[in-house]
């Protein structure tokens, strides 16, 4: 279990953050603080001018690692993992430079965070995008699954628990290139060496820039959902629909 950086190619200014959390790439607290540590590092790299994020193995993501929550008798994975991923999200967010986001298989409750602040979206073709959260005891990523697709569309796929597919998202506007899956990596390095030729401080320029005039506050907008997964956990109410959870799969949000 791990999350490694790697520089394919040393001249082009791309840096690669690979996620590999067998078998599902449901991760635990630690996992998500390293995918903002390396997220962050990656930025800061005055040589990198656009970073890849990857994953290994069937999926992209399939967001918290429920198994570490139902461990805790108290809420220190439930708190543990709201700041996790709050980290994880905002790193990608904030990183200095674009980041491609390159999607593969399920990409659920948490992956939708990564990939909703990311800057661009490569997908295979069997990549599929949801938010099942209400079925898993939690409450968020809305904030991130709205900067895919529109509105209402968005509240129904929250409500419902349903995914869409990554030609769905594509005719969308979200998704920028759909490829086979052998195709993947090759296609989201080749975005990102293409954005990589601009000049790298003009980059962290525009990344500023762009989020500065973003329409919605993405931190506080997704704290604010926070707030109502701890409720929900509180209440019991999580505790009760993650135990059904438990007995038919595993990971989320």
């Amino acid at each position: 279990m791990s999350v490694s950086t790697s520089v394919p190619e040393p001249t082009q200014g791309v840096a690669v953050v690979t996620v590999d959390y067998p078998p599902v790439n449901a991760l635990p607290v630690r996992g998500w603080y390293a995918v903002a540590d390396a997220v962050r590092a990656a930025g800061r790299d005055p040589a990198t001018r656009c970073v890849v994020l990857a994953a290994e193995g069937r999926g992209f993501n399939a967001g918290v690692d429920i198994k570490e929550m139902r461990r805790d008798s108290g809420h220190t994975a439930l708190i543990g993992a709201n700041r996790g991923c709050y980290a994880a999200f905002s790193a990608v967010y904030e990183c200095e430079v674009p980041v491609v986001a390159a999607v593969q298989g399920f990409c659920l409750g948490g992956g939708i965070g990564l990939v909703g602040n990311a800057d661009a979206i490569v997908a295979s073709e069997d990549a599929t995008f949801g938010l099942p959260e209400l079925d898993r005891g939690a409450l968020g990523a809305a904030t991130h699954l709205a900067r895919l697709v529109p509105q209402h569309l968005m509240r129904a796929l929250y409500y419902t628990s349903r995914t869409v597919t990554a030609a769905e998202l594509h005719a969308h506007g979200s998704v920028w290139q759909v490829v086979p899956r052998a195709e993947l990596r090759d296609a989201a390095l080749e975005l990102a060496r293409e954005i990589a030729r601009k000049d790298g401080t003009l980059l962290r320029f525009a990344k500023a820039a762009i989020n500065g005039i973003d329409p919605v506050d993405v931190h506080r907008s997704y704290r604010f959902e926070q707030g109502f997964t701890f409720e929900a956990n509180l209440s019991g109410l999580a505790d009760r629909i993650r135990e059904d959870f438990g007995t038919r799969g595993e990971g989320g949000t």
